[in-house]
């Protein structure tokens, strides 16, 4: 099944860069133009754009944009004198787009692959220009590749759990799974993570229900991923975050799937906020719960959860709900509210939490799927990584 084109959360021609504004979703379908740095970071940061993967190709690709101009000028801008004052220039945006939103690894990766292609340039001796073509080819590459590994671990991840349920005596079909967030082609470049992993049972009939949180205070869920389901025809049923029990007790769920911002070496996993209140209840009801992330999530140089950086959001955005005007009378009209008292004091509003590797049942990357060895409650992940 091809991505619909209103389910591209970034297009680019040429130097043309351009991102859907993911806060008017899914109303309103408005295209962002990205003509600096600048530009990307206020992107990541005020989450026109979100998703790991999604923040790290428009990093990038906000590089290679501003290398593409620099090249084309005339006459050449000075950090293109030389192969010196090209790193000095390059280190600094790099730095500066890391600071976006650190939690999400994927971000980091991103600049870390570029800082080598840069580092990898000059030590080798090569001019500035090719040193500045090498890092605006790899900069569209961290984009061009995350399509084709979404599908590798979608696949991954949707064999293993019919195979899972196939062993529990059921038919491996008619699988109901339910997801926290929002996972697909609008938080990456293509196809999706964990939302991948249910279109591609629902592409192979295997699919009975997509079940998804509205994922407050953002509400990504009710926002993007109801809007993502929708645009693909796939059967899907909406809850509020507080009503993941009920739905254990009431309902039959195959697994829990969900996306991932940064995976520690043990396995323990930050994600939206509100993953780990649905671990807790899976564990509880037995249900399995699956990690879907590509490789550059993983975090090797962080031994636990402990140490995952967790980005806490201004308090006011718990205070506000944004949508349109119901009802519409044929208009839509954007419109934001507050639904506390104003002024309200001690507000508590992190992005993400951290799920511990001991209920996580499996993590799926582009290269497999990796288990807990029996009697353990951690991962070895070299195999998938």
């Amino acid at each position: 099944m091809a991505t619909s084109p209103e389910l591209t959360s970034i297009k680019v021609i040429d130097d043309k860069l351009e991102i859907v504004n993911q806060l008017l979703l899914p109303h309103v379908t408005e295209y962002v133009e990205i003509n600096s740095v600048e530009d990307a970071y206020d992107a990541i940061k005020s989450m026109k754009i979100r998703g790991a993967p999604a923040i790290a190709s428009l990093a990038a690709l906000s590089v290679s944009q501003h290398l593409i101009r620099a090249l084309r000028a005339t006459p050449l801008p000075d950090f293109l004198a030389s192969p010196d004052s090209l790193q000095t220039h390059t280190e600094t945006i790099l730095a500066y787009l890391y600071q976006s939103r650190p939690t999400a690894v994927n971000l980091g990766a991103a600049t870390r692959r570029l800082t080598k292609t840069l580092h990898d340039g000059v030590a080798a001796g090569k001019g500035v220009l090719k040193i500045a073509q090498d890092l605006i080819t790899e900069g569209q590459l961290v984009a061009d590749e995350d399509v084709g590994r979404n599908k590798s671990m979608a696949k991954w991840g949707g064999e293993w759990l019919i195979e899972q349920v196939k062993k529990n005596g059921e038919p491996g079909e008619g699988l109901n799974v339910l997801t926290v967030c929002n996972t697909g082609s609008l938080a990456t470049s293509g196809y999706g993570t964990a939302l991948g992993l249910i279109t591609y049972l629902h592409e192979t009939d295997k699919l009975g229900k997509a079940h998804f949180t509205q994922t407050a205070p953002y509400h990504q869920g009710s926002r993007l991923t109801a809007y993502e389901l929708q645009t693909l025809k796939i059967p899907s049923v909406m809850i509020c975050d507080t009503m993941v029990g009920s739905l254990f007790q009431h309902h039959k769920i195959h697994a829990v799937a969900v996306g991932a911002d940064r995976i520690a070496r043990n396995g323990d996993t930050a994600n939206k906020i509100g993953t780990y209140n649905a671990a807790v209840l899976a564990a509880r009801h037995n249900i399995p719960f699956i990690v879907v992330a590509p490789i550059s999530t993983v975090d090797l140089d962080v031994s636990d959860g402990s140490e995952i950086p967790i980005e806490h959001r201004p308090p006011l955005e718990a205070c506000l709900v944004r949508g349109i005007l119901y009802p519409s009378d044929g208009k839509v009209e954007q419109a934001q509210v507050m639904i506390t008292p104003a002024g309200l004091e001690g507000i508590y509003n992190p992005s993400f939490d951290v799920t511990p590797a001991e209920l996580i049942t499996a993590i799926v990357t582009e290269k497999g799927v990796a288990v807990k060895a029996e009697g353990t409650n951690e991962f070895d992940l070299s195999h998938i990584v």
